[in-house]
């Protein structure tokens, strides 16, 4: 087996499931936007992984829809990026069900993220639920991706997709597919609920006020920041100060991600100062940086052709560099076709 150079590449997606939040655009779509220009970048809407649990079909063309926008709104160019939902571009699955052949069970039991979401209940989850992080894998692979830019909770299927592309090369004596390396940096990398500093902001939390949403209008995000829940101190010297304290921490890492800022710098400019001061400044930021957004936002839904388009013609640019990877996968295996 010979040593390969593959084409510097990102791939990485969001499932259209319940909504965009500030934990989507920060952790995800803001690194997106930022990594355009310095390599190949190919963006993707996974409804694919999206259908592991039940979903009402007409929201679920309206969140892809949705999903789309979002990474339209805060910057992401056609012209520099492909942007398509996964379930157009069909390689997605026939990549994925080869690697179930190939990922080993044991290797799914230890996926942390299938026993969170089906909890006590995994006889009656469905087989993709569990299955899905394969398919996430081919999502990866399928492109010859070598950097996938995510949160620290997907680190383990990035890893997976390693032992996935390690285990192919070695059982077909190839070095067919690259290592790919999970890109996780910056602050506010995993945002956390407004309301409890210790769980992360999610779009099926019981209460709105806990979340962002990237629909919300400029009033919405002044006063869901102003009334994000806090401790009695102010804010401490250095950054070690929020070890303990994970509003505070939440705060300010969001803070340094809309700032383009490190907490350390926050920290230095606000060393001391009490929530009366720091809240409405964060409050006055946010505004500026996501409300734009959501305006944008609201523009492209009205006009869900023009999406459906940029969607189209991301899947077939999309295609021409899936196809013939997985066709070259089929003759590496032997598999006869036409």
């Amino acid at each position: 087996m010979t040593d390969k150079t593959f084409t510097p590449r990102v791939f990485s997606g969001i499932k259209p499931s319940g909504g965009l939040t500030l934990g989507n655009y920060l952790g995800a779509i803001k690194r997106f936007v930022g990594m355009q220009g310095q390599m190949e970048t190919i963006y993707c809407v996974v409804d694919m992984h999206a259908i592991t649990v039940w979903q009402d079909p007409k929201e679920l063309a309206n969140m892809t829809r949705e999903v789309a926008a979002g990474y339209l709104a805060a910057g992401l160019d056609p012209a520099q990026s492909i942007l398509f939902n996964q379930s157009q571009v069909s390689a997605h699955a026939e990549l994925g069900w080869i690697f179930n052949c190939v990922a080993r069970v044991g290797w799914m039991n230890r996926m942390t993220q299938f026993k969170d979401k089906a909890g006590s209940n995994a006889e009656k989850v469905s087989l993709g639920l569990y299955a899905y992080p394969a398919l996430m894998a081919a999502d990866i692979l399928l492109y010859h991706a070598t950097h996938v830019p995510v949160g620290e909770d997907q680190k383990q299927h990035v890893e997976l997709t390693r032992d996935i592309a390690n285990k192919f090369n070695h059982d077909f004596k190839t070095d067919f597919f690259p290592q790919t390396e999970p890109v996780i940096d910056g602050p506010a990398t995993r945002i956390m609920n407004l309301r409890d500093g210790t769980k992360k902001m999610s779009k099926s939390g019981e209460s709105d006020m806990e979340r962002i949403n990237m629909t919300d209008d400029a009033d919405k995000i002044a006063k869901k920041f102003r009334k994000a829940k806090t401790d009695p101190e102010p804010l401490p010297e250095t950054v070690e100060g929020l070890s303990d304290r994970p509003e505070a921490r939440n705060l300010v890492e969001i803070y340094a991600a809309l700032s383009d800022a490190t907490p350390e710098a926050v920290i230095a400019d606000y060393a001391g100062a009490q929530w009366g001061k720091f809240k409405p400044a964060l409050a006055d930021l946010a505004v500026a940086k996501l409300a734009p957004i959501s305006d944008e936002m609201a523009r492209l839904m009205a006009d869900p052709a023009e999406i459906d388009r940029i969607l189209g013609e991301g899947a077939a640019k999309a295609r021409t560099i899936a196809e013939p990877i997985l066709r070259d996968t089929y003759d590496i295996m032997g598999m006869l076709r036409s």
